[in-house]
């Protein structure tokens, strides 16, 4: 069943969302050749502690870190380990906090050091389709809509459309209804109604859209070995349009990028 939310609790999802952007923020400028996962993580739940509330992942279905942390092949659902990230590796960090008893649940791909052509490209086009399906979330589309407007961006640049992991609502719990996968076909699944709130999330495989998991029962990699993209937003349907709760600009702020991107979806009249 999905559940809708009034504006008082948009605004409360708004402050947990934020709180992980500026998580994402503050590990934009500790990633780096040489540095462990496991000291990230560590300072991400120092972090998110620090600014009034929980690690969201932390214990959810037994997850033992506070941050999914995926480099290179691996698609999601990484754990953190002591292993440093070196030169060309390429990083999604998936953070969750709970704050005000909502959640707030976003994920970056970051570069570390300087990366491949190939793999950057990735990158861009996996986070371009991010926006493609926000688009789609509006009053009158279905969650087929936000598939297809993803699955065909991605696909026609010959990416690999993960189908076993999808996007999800988002609330007092973490993963609610409807299920948001990033494929489907226009007019086919559930109604977005005004007051949902949704992660959307993407993960794009540079090869086959197969995936196969480990077996700690958690980490889940491409089949064929190649890297995989993953970039997640919260957003909300705020008067027929789709409304960003989250944020990149901290982590843009710590990299030195200007981006536009996100002004489309960027609430009216409120302050961030």
């Amino acid at each position: 069943m999905i559940k809708i939310k009034t504006a008082a609790e948009i605004e409360l999802m708004r402050e947990s969302a934020l709180i992980v952007s500026k998580t994402l923020g503050m590990l934009a400028k500790e990633v780096k050749p040489g540095v462990s996962t496991l000291t990230l993580d560590a300072l991400a739940e120092s972090f998110i502690r620090d600014h009034g509330a929980v690690p969201g992942f932390l214990g959810l279905y037994d997850f033992p870190n506070t941050l999914c942390m995926s480099p290179n092949a691996q698609v999601v659902h990484g754990i953190p380990n002591n292993k440093p990230l070196e030169e060309g590796d390429i990083i999604s960090i998936d953070c969750g906090a709970l704050k005000n008893g909502f959640y707030g649940d976003h994920a970056y791909t970051f570069e570390v050091g300087s990366v491949a052509p190939e793999v950057k490209k990735l990158l861009d086009i996996t986070k371009a389709s991010l926006y493609k399906g926000i688009e789609a979330f509006k009053a009158g589309n279905r969650v087929g809509d936000v598939g297809f407007a993803i699955q065909e961006f991605t696909e026609k640049h010959g990416y690999g459309v993960v189908r076993e992991l999808v996007g999800h609502g988002l609330g007092t719990s973490m993963h609610e209804d409807p299920e948001m996968p990033n494929y489907g076909r226009r007019g086919r699944g559930k109604k977005f109604i005004e007051g949902m709130v949704v992660a959307i999330e993407p993960m794009t495989n540079m090869g086959t859209h197969r995936i196969n998991q480990l077996k700690d029962g958690w980490t889940i990699l491409t089949a064929d070995g190649k890297p995989s993209a993953h970039f997640e937003h919260n957003v909300a349907l705020v008067n027929g349009k789709p409304e960003l709760l989250s944020t990149f600009d901290y982590v843009y702020e710590a990299l030195g990028i200007t981006s536009d991107e996100e002004a489309p979806f960027r609430a009216a009249k409120r302050s961030r």
